[in-house]
């Protein structure tokens, strides 16, 4: 209803200016709020007064929400959230300023109901007489202020709330037990409150805004109104400070890329897993790993997509790990699990062949499917460590032996590895001398033809010459060249040494193309396609009478980018040899996608003449529908130079010609079937 439709009062005798009549003879104050719109709607003559407005009109035009504080704006929205609740009032002190003066009111508040439907305030002022400065000054400060401040009786109803508390709180009704989380938290508060008469502590609450932390400082004393004993609790809001200050411990344990711990968490979780292992007699397995050509991916692809992969491997790690399981990244692609076993596991080691069998599946990287291989060292302890040091000493070396077998990805410790990884590192700082010192030299295996046994070319193969250990030959160093970052110095250094002796050849009007190998991870370096480039101007050769033999896994999709450098180089003239061809998994399909100019056929094939050679045939027919020459490795019986010359292969490798030989016995096996060639 509103205050101007006629009323049926006293049989219809009163009327609405009556009744308007009585409410201006009233000493005080009236007036109905518009929270939605902040201006007056009504009210009586003492009201106009108090405000200090020439009429009615002249108050309803007044916009308070001009110049309203946060603070009353958020009160006044939780009166009318009340009120559309519930039939409730309020009583409190308010300082208005109409004009800029100050005038204190005791209020009695209360809602109406518009006829629109909106919920209105109806107050009823009072002016307060007692208005000592710092009564007046205690209230302003409990409106505006952001501290949360409450009292509650014994059992824990809310007496009264500040702003700020009404506004955390979910309900009026909400009893102090319960807006916490937790109920630990508060078991035994009050008793301590009585105890101490002061206390103070962070806990986890709920309020109107979802969980929060806040810090609460509780005081025992009485209730002004009631004389009741009574608590004071204010409470301030630290989420975001506690949050930093669990972000920090977070990110000081955890390593911020895959959210898996880190060594500096590491030391404390490990020593609890060990005792709990001793506890249930369980064995616990430390097992190192890392990935195998992790470098190539952020060379090839980058870094993001390094960072994409280390976190697809965290994830699968996780989700194998067991419960009480610790997994963690310790750097770079190095991570660990920590793994509990059950007493009396049959076979206690089956835990790391399956980590094994996970990463078996490709992984995708970047919309493509990548194949991620793992090399594994593990210790168990206690047997093969009683500390957590020595365990992890005793684990890497288990790795350092995986990456430096192939044939055995996951190896557990052995003492004997102590010895290998002293070996692997002499070897290492001997590589680095051997760069600087001009130590290594090139061999060259002739390639012949199976008709003439001729040489039509030559394979570059690289050697060591030790000071103390001799001639040193590539299996026993390329893999730790690699491991150590030395392999594309050494590459280059080969390929240099190729193209001056392929124009010393041209010179000597020796018409015999030579070959290189070249690593993946050579091949995924942009540096190396600048290096071929520059070579024909920087050594004069013929790029042409020079092949490149790369592996198979290079047009597997191993390396990326990989068919635009192979194009690249061909562009430059140079020939593409596929090595050890039948290795691995190369199809037509694959091959036609790739500028191929050669394959040479792996020597284990070579068995299989004595049995048919069905397969040799079959790989010289796909040679042949790819129009690419042919050189079969490993020849050494005149048989099989027969057979292959026989069926179409006209060049061949092995020591059935010759072993690989120095570049000078090189040159003269050249000069002197050029002097045959012309008696």
């Amino acid at each position: 209803m509103t205050f101007l439709d006629p009323v049926n009062v006293a049989d219809g005798k009163v009327d609405a200016n009556l009744i308007l009549q009585l409410y201006d003879r009233l000493d005080t104050a009236v007036w109905i709020f518009d929270f939605d719109h902040k201006r007056y709607l009504w009210a009586n003559r003492k009201t106009l007064e108090i405000t200090e407005a020439d009429s009615l009109e002249e108050l309803q035009s007044r916009d308070l929400g001009a110049d309203m504080s946060p603070a009353v704006e958020q009160r006044l929205r939780q009166y009318q959230q009340d009120f559309c609740k519930g039939d409730v009032s309020f009583s409190e002190i308010w300082t208005l300023y109409p004009k800029g003066k100050p005038k204190v009111l005791q209020i009695e508040m209360s809602g109406v109901q518009l006829r629109d439907g909106r919920m209105a305030l109806l107050c009823e002022g009072r002016e307060h007489h007692e208005q000592q400065p710092e009564t007046l000054r205690s209230a302003e400060a409990l409106l505006h202020t952001t501290v949360m401040i409450a009292l509650f009786s014994k059992d824990g109803s809310p007496l009264y709330r500040n702003t700020a508390s009404r506004a955390s709180c979910i309900t009026l009704e909400t009893r102090f037990p319960d807006q916490f989380v937790r109920e630990e938290d508060v078991k035994d508060i009050f008793d301590l409150v009585e105890q101490e008469r002061t206390l103070k502590f962070v806990a986890h609450v709920k309020t109107s805004l979802g969980f929060k932390w806040h810090e609460l400082t509780i005081r025992a004393c009485h209730d002004a109104v009631s004389g009741q004993p009574a608590y004071l609790v204010s409470e301030i809001d630290v989420t975001e400070l506690h949050e930093t200050k669990e972000r920090a411990q977070y990110l000081a344990s955890h390593d911020t890329l895959t959210g898996l711990s880190n060594r500096t968490f590491l030391q404390e979780r490990l020593t609890h897993i060990l005792n709990t292992a001793d506890t249930k007699n369980q064995t616990a397995t430390l097992y190192l790993f890392d990935l195998d050509d992790f470098k190539l991916v952020n060379d090839s692809l980058g870094h993001a997509a390094g960072d994409v992969l280390l976190q697809l491997v965290a994830e699968e790690l996780k989700a194998i790990a067991g419960p009480e399981d610790i997994v963690a990244r310790l750097g770079g692609d190095e991570f660990l699990i920590c793994h509990l076993e059950k007493p009396g596991s049959v076979d206690p080691d089956w835990f790391g062949r399956s980590l094994l069998r996970s990463f078996a599946k490709p992984q995708v990287l970047e919309g493509k499917r990548r194949q991620v291989g793992l090399s594994i060292g593990y210790a168990h302890y206690p047997d093969d460590g009683r500390d957590i040091d020595q365990l992890m000493r005793h684990a890497d070396l288990a790795l350092y032996q995986a990456k430096s077998d192939p044939s055995a990805k996951c190896v557990r410790f052995r003492d004997r590895m102590r010895r290998l990884r002293d070996e692997h590192r002499a070897i290492k700082k001997d590589l680095e001398r051997a760069l600087q010192k001009n130590e290594f030299i090139l061999y060259y295996q002739p390639i012949a033809c199976t008709r003439t046994d001729k040489v039509v070319s030559g394979e570059a193969l690289l050697r060591w010459q030790h000071p103390e250990r001799g001639m040193v030959g590539p299996d026993d160093f390329i893999k730790i060249a690699e491991d150590a970052g030395l392999i594309d110095e050494i590459g280059t250094w080969v390929a240099e040494q190729v193209a001056h002796l392929q124009h010393r050849l041209h010179n000597l009007q020796y018409a015999v193309p030579l070959a290189l190998n070249v690593s993946p991870r050579q091949l995924s370096d942009s540096s190396f396609l600048s290096l071929m480039q520059s070579l024909p101007l920087a050594t004069g050769c013929d790029p042409s009478d020079i092949s490149l033999e790369i592996t198979e896994s290079v047009i597997l999709g191993d390396i990326p980018n990989a068919r635009e450098t192979l194009t690249a180089l061909k562009h430059c003239g140079y020939q593409i040899v596929i090595d050890d061809f039948g290795t691995g998994y190369s199809n037509l399909a694959y091959l036609h996608n790739y500028p191929i100019d050669g394959i040479k056929i792996d020597r284990m094939f070579m068995e299989d003449i004595g049995t048919g050679g069905e397969i040799v045939k079959l790989i010289l027919s796909l040679a042949n529908a790819l129009d690419a020459g042919v050189v079969a490795e490993g020849v050494e019986t005149i048989e099989q130079r027969s057979w292959l010359s026989q069926n179409g292969c006209n060049r061949y490798q092995g020591y059935l010609y010759s072993r690989p030989v120095p570049e000078e016995r090189f040159l003269s096996m050249l000069e002197t079937q050029s002097q045959i060639a012309a008696m």
